[in-house]
């Protein structure tokens, strides 16, 4: 049987007859089903891979049709941390279905890149969970095609340091208004969010009062609804 191996993180689990579950999963190279067979056992070998919350290095068989078979899994890091805070587990969760039902459509390697950079984030608890939320909603949209303009208004013009705007969740971009609720320090953050790895944004200082404001507008820009 023609195998593969490669990493890994579960979106969702269905138990599947007396032992089996079939599972979902986003992998470096895509979106894979495949049977765990025996996983609900009591002395199976597999279910301790296959945790939520976790990147697992797994092995996957030829199955039926798309279907394929969990032959190995083992566990390279499982961010067990997430677990003690209710709002990072929340958005944990919410992180995942969001992938799961996107993935369904859009079958990107990008996804896995997203949710475990999401993941190692959420389970350090000095990272503020707003800034996680900003970055995911802002990179789940631009792999979904509606990526938000962080150079120019709705109307086309550069965005200007000294002006001030406003999401227009109709126009699904930024407005200069009067009084408006983001100024330049905002456009900037929401500029490397857009562009950098959460891993260098913990590292930028003095975004504590900025950050909440780009938390929402990146999530109106995702239009999500609770899905959890």
């Amino acid at each position: 049987m023609k195998t593969q191996r490669t990493r890994a993180i579960v979106l969702r689990r269905t138990n599947y007859g007396e032992a089996d579950r079939i599972l979902q999963l986003i992998t470096p190279e895509g979106r894979r089903a495949v049977m765990a067979r025996g996983v609900r056992k009591e002395k199976s070998k597999l279910a301790g891979g296959i945790e939520l919350f976790a990147v697992s290095d797994v092995v996957l068989g030829e199955g039926r049709g798309e279907l394929g078979i969990l032959t190995s899994a083992k566990l390279v890091h499982f961010y067990r941390h997430i677990l003690e805070e209710y709002d990072r587990l929340q958005f944990g969760y919410q992180a995942i279905a969001l992938v799961a039902r996107a993935s369904e459509t859009v079958d990107e390697p990008e996804w896995f890149d997203l949710l475990a950079e999401i993941l190692a984030a959420l389970d350090i608890k000095t990272v503020p969970l707003a800034l996680i939320r900003a970055w995911f909603y802002l990179h789940y949209s631009a792999l979904l095609g509606y990526e938000l303009n962080v150079n120019r208004d709705i109307g086309g013009d550069v965005l200007s340091p000294d002006a001030q705007y406003r999401y227009d969740v109709s126009e699904k971009g930024l407005r200069m208004v009067e009084q408006g609720e983001l100024a330049s320090d905002h456009i900037k953050l929401l500029r490397l969010l857009s562009t950098r790895s959460l891993k260098v944004l913990v590292q930028v200082g003095g975004i504590g009062e900025v950050i909440g404001a780009c938390a929402q507008v990146a999530e109106q820009h995702a239009a999500v609804e609770q899905i959890i």
